[in-house]
């Protein structure tokens, strides 16, 4: 019984740092999309996004 109350002090540490940073990066990644759809409502595309005039691949059309 000495060493349970360490051992359960551990698993609530790591279980409450584990939770914040689930938090952490659920927090910050509505951030960024929020900025990212802020960037896109002004003009600025992706670069993965679908390009709206395609260009020829090489070797094609020739």
């Amino acid at each position: 019984m000495k060493y349970a109350f360490y051992v359960y002090t551990s698993y609530g540490v790591a279980t409450f740092v584990i939770l914040c940073l689930i938090a952490w990066v659920w927090l910050d990644g509505r951030g960024r999309r929020k900025d990212l759809a802020e960037l896109e409502a002004s003009g600025f595309r992706r670069r993965s996004a679908q390009p709206t005039v395609e260009s020829p691949a090489k070797g094609e059309g020739t």
